[in-house]
């Protein structure tokens, strides 16, 4: 590390006596290199054991690393804190600015603690902070309106990124997420609650540091060789038709989680598809800072005011796969319209959309089975492919209408364990499942990853290699794959760099960026610092309760069959037990 790089700066901030404080953590980056092996140091280091998810205990971590601000695609920050949703690790990656702002406010983490008496947002431009009263934006019915009155009182246009809660998460539902420069977010794990339960609204930082680098030649040479590697045909696919790309070929093979996982495919997929939506509805791309890829695609909807048809409105609203599985197809919409709609409720309010997903398809479910009626719902009648309902329902939840709703709050397992229909509440280790229903290392890889998502360790990408080449993966081979790439994932969410880029990243590349940035590293010190940061997440994990011996998963997965074939059951338990000694061999 560069003597002095304002990398190795911690901003503590306690809300509870509204102060704060700079240190120099030398320690967390010179090894760690930053993002989630800073982070879940810091965590450790902050959370006790116990500590209420939503109590003053339970502090917000934001790291990143070595390469931001330097070189592309990484241009990710790290959070971390315990999660509300799992009572467990809580880890999530943002994008947009949020990281580069972070460093060029001469920062490499910064440590909330505390909680505030009355709504607030906090302001960090550069070293100064500024708590600002947020009771006018509190229970705004729309984040973007938040966004926008935000933007309006604060500096740094064009450079400072603006993290912010919906209502979902000033009602702390344990699925809430953070929205950060309106189309990305900190998604999974509830973030959103843990911000709303310190009464912060937002969090807006800034900053015009310089980014020193140890070597600038090297620098040049090795960006030059970095960036021209994303103009490749395989991040391509990124730019032109995003992750939405995936729908199609993932209907194709079966692996497509249709209408609460009855089946793997879903008709008429065309209008939804990457193609479909580019086609018809695709508005603008954006990138996030510092990427010259351009992933995120922006859908223009565009619908009549109801009292004039001659006068038009158009939303702007994003699309992905994974929204579009969870909103979508997992709810019988193959719409795009409807699904663009219930998208644009969900984020306004500042859920999760892959948990909100679940949650609706398994109300879906247990009504058509009986378990639950319009009294519990409030007079709202669910059925697959109708956003309308689906939209009241949201609303529902982030109201708290009734004690059903207060249910749906805590997530599809917990509604089932209240009324009924555990068998096919699709929840994998207490969290809801990812897009993919391709094989049983896809399910192995959401109950095992530390973050029980399908970006720990894309054990959907094992299943597929598989269906290609038409071989078996044994059991001890799969989890070794699996949990090897988990490893490898830490170096990359340390750096921290967006895992599109995997490929780009390799370690020889990595170590010759990190050398330009003053880290002397070597493939074998990255080996370890994988090793090192997966084991500290899985005793975090450990100590606060997780048991990888008695993890839970649906029924569901053995009755419809995957894009691999139905998964045997006895095989599967074999598998998890397999697993579970792997996660912890070393």
């Amino acid at each position: 590390m560069i003597p002095g790089d304002p990398l190795a700066n911690v901003l503590y901030v306690d809300l509870s006596r509204r102060s704060y404080r700079v240190e120099r953590r030398e320690d967390l980056f010179a090894d760690d290199i930053g993002g989630a092996g800073a982070g879940i140091r810091l965590l450790d280091e902050n959370c006790p054991v116990g500590a209420d998810p939503l109590g003053p205990d339970n502090p917000i971590v934001l790291t990143v690393g070595a390469l931001t601000g330097l070189f592309p695609l990484a241009s990710k920050t790290v959070a971390m804190f315990k999660s509300p949703h799992t009572g467990n690790l809580g880890e999530s990656h943002g994008g947009g600015r949020s990281a580069v702002a972070i460093r060029s406010a001469g920062l490499g983490a910064i440590v909330i603690t505390g909680a505030s008496s009355s709504p607030v947002w906090i302001a960090v431009h550069g070293h100064d902070v500024f708590f600002r009263d947020a009771d006018t934006v509190w229970g705004m019915s729309s984040l973007f309106t938040v966004g926008r009155v935000i933007r309006d009182n604060e500096p740094g246009a064009g450079v400072r990124s603006i993290m912010r809660i919906g209502r979902a998460g000033e009602e702390m539902v344990s699925y809430a997420c953070v929205t950060t420069e309106t189309y990305r977010h900190f998604g999974r794990l509830g973030l959103g609650a843990v911000f709303g339960s310190k009464k912060l609204k937002a969090l807006v930082v800034s900053g015009a540091e310089v980014i020193p680098t140890a070597d600038p030649k090297a620098y040049k040479r090795t960006y030059k060789e970095l960036f021209a590697a994303t103009q490749s045909d395989v991040m391509r696919k990124y730019h032109d038709l995003g992750t939405a790309e995936n729908v199609t070929p993932l209907n194709a093979i079966g692996g497509l989680p249709t209408r609460n996982l009855l089946s793997g495919r879903m008709p008429d997929t065309e209008r939804i598809s990457g193609e479909g939506l580019a086609a018809h509805y695709l508005g603008r791309r954006l990138a996030c800072a510092h990427c010259p890829v351009g992933c995120i695609h922006i859908a223009a909807l565009r619908e009549p005011y109801t009292d004039d048809p001659y006068f038009y409105k158009t939303r702007m609203i994003s699309y992905d796969y994974e929204p579009i599985f969870s909103l979508g197809t997992l709810l019988g919409i193959n719409d795009p319209e409807c699904y663009l709609r219930l998208m644009e409720t969900v984020e306004a309010l500042g859920l999760d959309c892959m948990s909100a997903g679940a949650v609706l398809a398994w109300a879906t479910e247990a009504m058509e089975h009986g378990l639950i009626t319009e009294n519990d719902t409030d007079g709202v009648h669910l059925v697959w492919g109708e956003d309308a309902p689906y939209r009241a329902m949201v609303r529902g939840i982030v109201d708290g209408k009734n004690d059903f709703y207060l249910a749906l709050r805590r997530g599809v397992a917990f509604a089932a364990q209240q009324y009924g229909g555990e068998d096919f509440a699709l929840s994998f280790a207490g969290h809801e499942m990812a897009g993919y229903h391709t094989g049983p290392a896809a399910h192995l890889g959401f109950l095992f990853g530390a973050r029980h998502s399908h970006c720990d360790n894309a054990g959907y990408s094992l299943d597929q290699t598989a269906l290609m080449s038409g071989a078996t993966v044994p059991l001890e081979e799969m989890a070794r794959s699996l949990v090897a790439e988990e490893r490898w994932r830490q170096v990359l969410s340390s750096l921290v760099v967006c895992f599109f880029a995997r490929g780009i990243y390799k370690p020889e590349q990595t170590c010759a960026a990190l050398a330009s940035a003053g880290f002397d590293v070597a493939p074998a010190d990255l080996d370890a610092l994988g090793r090192r940061v997966y084991r500290a997440k899985y005793d975090f994990k450990l100590r606060e309760g997780f048991d990888p011996a008695a993890v839970a998963y649906p029924d569901r997965i053995f009755a419809t069959r995957s894009a691999a074939g139905l998964i045997d059951r006895a095989e599967f338990a074999r598998a998890v037990s397999v697993m579970s000694a792997e996660v912890l061999a070393d």
